[in-house]
């Protein structure tokens, strides 16, 4: 499922659920992946409950962990925020990060992104490149976690 309001990625990661969930929560992991291709990471910040990421003068994320269930599932309120990330909006959606062992070895992660509405309003351009975005992203996720993250 992709459109402007809601993402649905499914992947197969030759590396064990543990190793891929971590990527998600471990700073220096995410600066080796979360930035969609052409761009990087110049800022993380994560504790227990705050997430932000920043790509440059590009804007980043400002997200908050709602739940957590380790090795296995993470629910972000994901908020999109633009170049003028200090006085500009912060679009929030929902992203639902699922981990499980795939057969035969490695890990099926399940990505869905939804309550993209109020971004695809304000910024269509955007909101439509969200699925691209991740699905580039996933790719370095998986090229992180399989080299042993």
């Amino acid at each position: 499922m992709t459109n402007a309001t809601a993402v649905r990625l499914e992947r197969v990661i030759a590396a064990p659920p543990e190793r891929v969930y971590r990527a998600w929560l471990d700073p220096e992991l995410v600066r080796q992946w979360l930035a969609p291709q052409g761009m990087s990471v110049t800022r993380v910040e994560i504790d227990r409950s705050r997430y932000s990421i920043w790509h440059g003068d590009a804007g980043g994320f400002e997200c908050e962990v709602l739940e957590q269930e380790q090795d296995r599932r993470i629910v972000f309120r994901w908020g999109f925020a633009g170049p003028d990330r200090i006085e500009g909006p912060v679009f929030d959606s929902l992203l639902t990060i699922t981990v499980n062992p795939a057969p035969g070895g490695g890990t099926e992660l399940t990505l869905v992104h939804e309550q993209l509405e109020e971004l695809a309003a304000a910024l269509p351009e955007i909101a439509a490149n969200v699925g691209v975005g991740w699905a580039g992203t996933l790719d370095k996720l998986a090229a992180v976690a399989e080299a042993g993250a």
